[in-house]
């Protein structure tokens, strides 16, 4: 038996997502850029998916824009508006727990004279709206805050930072990293007042290689990648259409989907820690259940275990699980999430994170639990001696 239990890393494409990007890699294939009819097909499909996806956010079509995943734009949301209001100031804000597209880009421009606060974290993984306030000054440009977090599934309270910055009279913008919210928790851009939002394809099960980014329409971009002023000129490049017919199925399913899968999700969490808690001792749930947290993300610490070795152990039952970021597991530095949680260094070794999708049962979970059990009491033999 196979249990993928690594969604945040990567999903499986759904079959009907798989389908639409083959029709379109082998029969229409054409280039949207193209004056022929085989083109302007092409392109007629590609605003279809812009209009689905902009109504799944809510936002007007001319503010979605195709990307080849969250990395980018992440790069290109931050990138875009420093340099186009540079003048505007030259603070930024941000996260200690953000993911690494935004962290070491920010770390860049900081490099380079900007100055950036770098928000703090509770034991629950969640920043102080009163940190935040006391943060901004005349020179704040750019706020880059995460809805949920991609280790330990921590949701920010994005909805609260707009009636700050009103109140406190600043004009900067805000950016959000949503790899890991589209689509899985409640979002609400223009209510929130969101100037630019991120988001990927293959966090849903959709293709990998794809990913968008909302822009308010009234936000003044500047490209930082020229060429043929493909998506408006924001972002230069033949469009990458099997990914966004694939991208702009998996947003359709998602959409009719979204209540059911996320309800779906919360249970086997549920019945994941109750089952951890009754049958394995010495661990921490570094991300509970409850509305501060995705239901789709469990991070748990098991105390005289390295999560590294335990994830193999797991693997060779057909059991797959991460210890981290998928994007810094090669790091050999302590996982900077957790360790802004103020956990232990024997917790923050002995991590590993699950994530679930609509295709778990508790069927996989039952036999994830007893393959746990058996893992961890044959590591901690050796280890406890």
């Amino acid at each position: 038996m196979e249990i993928y239990l690594d969604n945040c890393s990567t999903t499986k494409p759904r079959g009907e997502v798989v389908e639409r990007m083959v029709h379109f890699l082998t029969n229409e294939y054409g280039n949207p850029s193209s004056l022929h009819r085989l083109g302007f097909n092409i392109e007629k499909g590609i605003e279809e998916v812009r209009g689905t996806i902009a109504d799944f956010l809510g936002v007007y079509k001319d503010e979605i824009y195709f990307t080849s995943g969250g990395t980018e734009s992440n790069n290109l949301a931050i990138r875009s508006i420093l340099e186009r209001y540079k003048r505007w100031g030259n603070h930024i804000i941000t996260t200690k727990i953000e993911h690494p597209s935004v962290l070491n880009l920010i770390k860049d421009y900081e490099e380079n004279g900007y100055e950036v606060t770098y928000l703090g974290v509770d034991d629950n993984g969640i920043i102080s709206m009163e940190e935040l306030e006391s943060s901004l000054n005349e020179e704040t440009i750019l706020l880059s805050i995460m809805q949920v977090n991609n280790e330990i599934g921590s949701i920010q309270p994005i909805w609260r930072i707009r009636d700050i910055l009103d109140d406190k009279g600043s004009n900067a913008f805000l950016h959000v990293d949503g790899v890991q919210g589209f689509g899985k928790v409640p979002l609400d851009i223009k209510g929130w007042g969101i100037d630019a939002l991120s988001f990927s394809g293959h966090k849903i099960y959709g293709p990998k290689g794809i990913g968008g980014l909302y822009m308010d329409r009234n936000l003044k971009t500047s490209p930082i990648i020229l060429g043929g002023a493909q998506e408006r000129g924001l972002r230069s490049g033949t469009e990458n259409v099997p990914g966004i017919m694939g991208f702009g199925k998996a947003v359709e399913i998602m959409g009719e989907n979204f209540d059911n899968e996320r309800d779906r999700a919360y249970e086997l969490k549920s019945y994941f820690i109750r089952g951890l808690e009754q049958r394995i001792p010495y661990i921490h749930i570094n991300s509970p259940l409850g509305e501060e947290h995705s239901p789709y993300i469990l991070n748990v610490s098991f105390k005289h275990i390295k999560g590294e070795v335990l994830l193999h152990y797991l693997e060779d039952k057909g059991i797959y699980v991460a210890t981290g970021s998928a994007c810094s597991s090669k790091s050999k530095d302590k996982s900077h999430v957790l360790t802004s949680l103020g956990l232990s260094d024997e917790d923050i070794e002995g991590a590993i994170r699950i994530c679930f999708s609509h295709e778990n049962t508790k069927q996989q979970i039952d036999y994830a639990i007893d393959v746990l059990k058996d893992s961890v009491e044959a590591i901690r033999q050796i280890t406890m001696r």
